[in-house]
C-alpha cells in the first residue's frame, strides 16, 4: 500500500490495496493512521459495488444516521448524490460544512464513490480545520476560545429551507422534516476525539448562533470565521475519476460541492461512519 500526499493543506491517494476485497486487520489499521494523519484520502481504479462500500465503511465504524436522505432502493445505509445532466436546481452542498454537525453524535467520516462522473468539473473543496486553527491570528482566536456552538438542520431541511416544499426538479431523494429545526450544541474549538488535536468544528450553516450571546454580536463573528475556515491556504482540491472512493474526517475537515457540469450526469454513493466510539 502507497500514500501519496496531495501537496495540498490535507489530502493523499492511497495505491496498491484492493477494496473489492476484505482487508487484513493490518490493512485496516493502516488506512485509519492514514485517514488521522491526512483527513482525506482517496483510492483511485476501484470498481467496488454496493456490498463493498458498505464493507469499508463498517471497518471504521457503525453507519451513522442520515436524517434527511432517503437511502437507495434495497438499502439502508447508501444514500445516492445525484445530479441529472438537465437539472436546473440550485447545487447541493455548495456552502461549507460539516456532515450534520447538527446531531448530538455527528458522523467521524464520510464515504463517497464515484460512479458516473462528469469530464469537467464537479470538485470536491475540504479545508483543514486544524490548519486553519493554528494559522489563526491569536487576537482573533481570542474572540472564539470557550464558544459553545448552536447547530440546527433548520435552514437546509426544514419544510421551508433551502431543501424544503419549494425546492423543485431535484433528482436527489432529500426528505425536509419539521424535526430540521432542533437544536444541538458542541464547543466550537474542540479536540480530536482519536488524535487530540485541536481545531474548529463546523461553520456558519449548520451553526446558526453562540450560547450566551445575542444574535446581532454572533453573526459578524460568524461570517469572519466562515471567510477565514475556506482560506485558499486551508484547502485541498479533489479531482474526481469514475470508481473512486474517498473518505474524509468530519471532525477534522469542513467540504463542499463545486458545479461546472451542467449538460453531464454524475452520481455517486455516499455513506456515513458513525461517531468514533473509544
Amino acid at each position: 500500500m502507497k500514500i501519496s500526499p496531495s501537496g495540498q493543506a490535507c489530502g493523499a491517494e492511497v495505491t496498491g490495496i484492493d477494496l473489492t476485497q476484505p482487508l487484513s486487520t493490518d490493512e485496516v489499521s493502516a488506512v485509519r493512521s492514514s485517514w488521522l494523519d491526512h483527513h482525506v484520502l482517496s483510492f483511485p481504479d476501484q470498481t467496488m459495488n454496493d456490498d463493498d462500500l458498505e464493507r469499508f465503511t463498517r471497518y471504521f465504524g457503525d453507519f451513522g444516521h442520515d436524517p434527511f436522505f432517503d437511502p437507495i432502493e434495497g438499502r439502508k445505509h447508501i444514500a445516492a448524490i445525484r445530479r441529472d445532466a438537465e437539472e436546473k436546481s440550485p447545487l447541493f452542498a455548495e456552502n461549507w460544512h460539516s456532515d450534520w454537525s447538527f446531531q448530538a453524535h455527528p458522523p467521524a467520516g464520510t464515504c463517497l464513490l464515484g460512479i458516473t462522473i462528469p469530464p469537467v468539473g464537479g470538485d470536491t473543496l475540504f479545508a483543514n480545520q486544524h490548519a486553519a486553527l493554528d494559522a489563526m491570528p491569536s487576537e482573533m482566536r481570542a474572540q472564539y476560545e470557550g464558544l459553545t456552538a448552536i447547530h440546527s438542520a433548520g435552514l437546509a431541511y426544514a419544510p421551508d429551507g433551502a431543501y424544503g416544499e419549494k425546492d423543485e426538479g431535484r433528482s436527489m431523494a432529500i426528505r425536509p422534516d419539521e424535526s430540521a429545526r432542533a437544536i444541538e450544541t458542541h464547543p466550537l474549538i474542540r479536540e480530536h476525539p482519536e488524535t487530540g488535536r485541536p481545531g474548529l468544528f463546523s461553520c456558519m450553516g449548520y451553526i446558526i448562533g453562540f450560547e450566551g450571546m445575542a444574535q446581532e454580536e454572533a453573526l459578524p463573528l460568524l461570517q469572519q470565521l466562515y471567510a477565514w475556515q475556506s482560506r485558499d491556504e486551508f484547502v485541498y482540491r479533489h479531482q474526481w475519476q469514475k470508481n473512486m472512493l474517498i473518505m474524509w474526517d468530519n471532525r477534522s475537515v469542513l467540504h463542499c460541492a463545486t458545479g461546472g457540469y451542467d449538460g453531464h450526469d454524475r452520481l455517486l454513493h455516499r455513506t456515513t461512519i458513525a461517531a468514533y466510539q473509544a
